[in-house]
């Protein structure tokens, strides 16, 4: 990797020309790796829309993959260490302190409890620097630490009204959801290649953890499978859950229409060939995926849990189901692979109002977080 030193991105900062309304935003993360992490693709994408409007913008973490595609689009990356032992802690601390003085910043936006704690410890007495954080992931208990920012963005209604029966202030707290269409990771439509999947085809990109429901989806397939001994149930998606679910798969009468695909690198290949998409998630902040899938026409169901309902404009956009109930799933999907006519309606509906789904819009939204702070 390509490391950008602190002196380095303080003479590359210093000669850009910004225009009068632009801030200097530093954006602070625990890594910018390319392993299909919602947080760090949250990040990446917001901070290049934000150097493609005009402002100076720096990300600060352990570094990864993406630090190529930042650096392509006028965003500096500084590399620091991990701090989980005291010692890497004092030393990032005095690293970030150094890039606060060379870096100048207007808004420092953490996206983990460790960059805010790093941040907070950091920050000089007097600074004038405000301090934004978002919390992807509210229903983790540390999650409530976030709270200690000057300005708290929830990535949905329901996550918003979570922390604040948790307790942090209704007051300090906007949400601005999740928006990953036109995102700089992703290549056009145009130029990718739909993976060769067997049709009709179910598809789901997501963690192989518990909480993302691919046991009830399991389950739902081979309620179904016999029905429509076309169809194929296709979990894209890596995590540390995978094992159980391969040794549920294995004892389905339907174990060979059921496919374990690993990471994808560019998931958009198996939208592009998706009858339809689950998300049968416990619990979902958002579910960035669904926007994903949306943009693809892929008609799509989702656990009416959590920020999921948004994702899906609140139903109009896909059908929701109750989440930890393989028999609800099920007869979703027996609606839709019984009734092409509704099938196609439902991807025809996944495609209305792509434009709140858009990077640029949740780069609009979350200015005007900042902006505002810095006339409190």
């Amino acid at each position: 990797m390509n490391l950008i030193s602190a002196d380095e991105v303080q003479t590359t900062w210093k000669q850009r020309e910004q225009p009068a309304t632009s801030l200097r935003i530093l954006h602070g993360l625990r890594d910018v790796r390319c392993v299909g992490n919602g947080i760090t693709n949250h990040v990446v994408d917001l901070a290049c829309e934000q150097a493609a409007v005009g402002h100076t913008v720096a990300v600060v973490s352990t570094g990864g993959e993406f630090e190529e595609v930042l650096a392509r689009h006028g965003v500096a990356h500084d590399c620091v260490e991990d701090a989980h032992e005291p010692l890497a802690l004092v030393r990032r601390v005095r690293a970030f302190r150094g890039l606060l003085r060379a870096f100048r910043p207007d808004i420092v936006h953490v996206h983990s409890i460790p960059a805010l704690v790093v941040a907070l410890a950091a920050r000089p007495f007097g600074s004038s620097w405000r301090l934004v954080a978002t919390v992807h992931r509210e229903l983790q208990r540390s999650a409530i630490m976030l709270g200690l920012a000057e300005r708290v963005i929830a990535v949905s209604d329901a996550g918003a009204r979570s922390l604040v029966q948790r307790g942090i202030p209704a007051r300090r707290l906007v949400v601005v959801h999740h928006g990953t269409l036109g995102s700089v990771r992703s290549r056009p439509a145009a130029g990718i290649e739909p993976m060769p999947l067997q049709r009709p085809a179910i598809v789901t990109v997501a963690g192989l953890y518990r909480h993302k429901g691919v046991a009830e989806l399991i389950d739902a397939f081979a309620i179904v499978a016999a029905e429509f001994p076309a169809a194929h149930l296709y979990i894209v998606g890596h995590g540390p859950d995978r094992a159980a679910f391969e040794n549920a798969a294995s004892r389905s009468a339907f174990a060979s229409r059921i496919h374990f695909e690993g990471f994808a690198l560019e998931p958009q290949r198996y939208y592009a060939s998706t009858d339809i998409f689950v998300l049968a998630s416990h619990r979902e902040s958002f579910g960035l995926a669904i926007l994903e899938a949306r943009d693809a026409g892929c008609a799509v169901i989702g656990s009416d849990v959590d920020g999921i309902p948004e994702a899906l404009d609140g139903g109009r956009a896909g059908v929701l189901v109750k989440p930890n109930d393989s028999g609800a799933l099920a007869q979703a999907l027996r609606e839709l692979l019984g009734d092409p006519k509704k099938l196609e309606a439902q991807r025809r509906a996944a495609q209305g109002n792509l434009e709140a789904l858009t990077v640029a819009r949740m780069q609009r939204e979350t200015e005007k977080v900042y902006f505002a702070l810095r006339q409190t």
